[in-house]
């Protein structure tokens, strides 16, 4: 069978620094071929000069690149705008930011229609912008196609633009991230859309630094770093037999063995009954009891708009219950970590000002701050010098690090952290949590996180909480809820993990 997409010697540079050399690879129709790598791997900018949407100052060559039986490696901007949306179309990443805000979604999904002249008269259009929003299970499609993206929620805008990069019938789709800030549940369905995709024929390429994801829905991988292919064959291959010991990295960050939780009880530090939260008309928390035990961690997990994040600002004082209690046994000092640390810093401060004042507001004085905030950058693996930069100046891994120096400085007894690895690469991230794990035991913390996130949840969670609709619908040990979850949504969110049905 003739490949539907051919690439040979791609080589992508900027000032002449190569940041993508010699990918090579096929993709036949009905298959997926997943890339992979971490920020920086060139992953992004491959699959962007499939679609001849480099940047203007990049310097791209290829040797060979057939798109549907068409040479499209020398083709100019005019020839690329005949291709793209008809034989080879692009899913991003942020679906807020690829589709028009002022534009309703069935507008959205007809352009390309009306673009490459395939359907004519206004009936005709808006029967197969039904049948598109159909095909990738769009509820209630035909109000659907009258709101505008704000209007939408992340899945469902997600689903928006891949129907309207299938709506030219394209032989070739390229995903990519499509499902990096999705919940599990969502992320999952929208793997299996495109997995039902390529299994109806198209050719898909999928871009993911998650190995989870790939594993997933993949035939076949290529492993990158550096802007070069590593390690690449069929998924189950590599992931069974990887040859390289990136990719064992890679692997390893993205499965985890849930917690075993120590049978040894601990008093709890904090004790909440029935406290519930409502704005407005709509509650967020509804009559949540649990405990905190002292010295361990509580996971608390569920989708966007579960009301985890509402419980966890209740749990810090930011928010207050309108009935209910949150009792802490004793004095207790609690810091929170923010999901968006570069959102939580000043931006106009250096990291070192920022612990300075962190500081400041714990009691320690001025003539010890120095030493303290050296300590504290030390504590959490970064280099001292890193002080003297803004927070915008750091990686994604450092800013997280200095969010997380800057709640210790304040010497706490429990630590709240809501998201806090949801944006990391893999090995990233799994950097955070041995960082997280290590810290809580030489300073004996209590920790409550909160993520939408189960497998992190399970790596590094004692007990976990399980949120739907405001409501906990399941809590108990970590291993007990993995091993006999009891919910039908927590069976659901563990699903969610497992491969993609074909």
């Amino acid at each position: 069978m003739n490949a539907a997409l051919e690439v040979h010697g791609l080589r992508i540079s900027f000032d002449g620094t190569p940041v993508v050399d010699d990918v090579s690879f096929t993709v036949a129709p009905g298959e997926c071929v997943a890339i992979v790598g971490e920020s920086g791997a060139g992953k992004s900018l491959t699959a962007r000069a499939l679609l001849g949407l480099t940047p203007a100052d990049a310097a791209v060559r290829v040797d060979r690149l057939m798109v549907d039986g068409v040479d499209a490696g020398s083709l100019g901007e005019r020839g690329w705008r005949v291709l793209r949306g008809s034989r080879i179309a692009l899913v991003s990443q942020d679906a807020l930011v690829s589709l028009d805000p002022l534009r309703r979604i069935g507008d959205e999904i007809a352009e390309p229609l009306q673009l490459h002249r395939i359907v004519r008269g206004r009936a005709a259009l808006v029967g197969r912008v039904r049948e598109l929003l159909g095909r990738v299970w769009m509820p209630d499609a035909d109000r659907r196609a009258r709101q505008r993206p704000h209007e939408l929620s992340g899945g469902l805008r997600q689903r928006a633009l891949i129907a309207s990069a299938l709506a030219a019938e394209p032989a070739v789709l390229v995903a990519d991230e499509p499902t990096t800030a999705l919940d599990a549940t969502v992320q999952a369905r929208i793997l299996g859309l495109l997995r039902e995709i390529a299994d109806a024929g198209t050719a898909v390429v999928f871009i993911s630094h998650d190995f989870a994801a790939v594993r997933r829905l993949a035939d076949r991988v290529l492993v990158m770093r550096g802007g070069e292919v590593l390690e690449s064959g069929p998924v189950a291959e590599v992931l069974e037999r990887p040859q390289h010991e990136y990719t064992r990295q890679l692997i390893a960050a993205t499965i985890h063995e849930p917690r075993i939780a120590d049978v040894v009880a601990a008093d709890p530090v904090l004790v909440v009954a029935d406290a519930s939260r409502s704005f407005g008309d709509l509650p967020a928390v509804v009559a949540a009891s649990f405990s905190v035990p002292e010295g361990r961690t509580l996971g608390i997990v569920g989708e966007s708009g579960s009301g985890k994040t509402t419980l966890a600002r209740m749990i810090v004082g930011v928010e207050r219950p309108d009935s209910g209690a949150l009792r802490w046994i004793g004095e207790r000092r609690v810091q929170l970590v923010h999901q968006n640390p570069l959102g939580a810093f000043d931006p106009r401060w250096t990291v070192g000002r920022s612990l300075r004042e962190a500081l400041e507001a714990g009691g320690v004085p001025r003539s010890q701050r120095a030493a303290r905030v050296t300590a504290l950058l030390a504590e959490v693996d970064l280099d001292p010098v890193l002080a003297d930069r803004r927070p915008i100046a750091l990686s994604g891994g450092q800013r997280q690090r200095a969010a997380i120096a800057r709640a210790l400085a304040a010497d706490p007894e429990v630590l709240v952290l809501d998201e806090p690895v949801s944006a990391l690469d893999p090995s990233v991230r799994e950097r955070i949590l041995s960082l997280l794990a290590r810290v809580q035991h030489e300073r004996g913390l209590t920790m409550i996180l909160v993520s939408h996130d189960l497998d992190v949840v399970g790596a590094v969670s004692d007990e976990i909480l399980v949120m739907q609709d405001g409501h906990i619908v399941e809590q108990g040990r970590t291993g007990d809820v993995f091993a006999a979850p009891q919910h039908p949504f927590t069976q659901e969110l563990l699903a969610a993990n497992g491969p993609v049905s074909p």
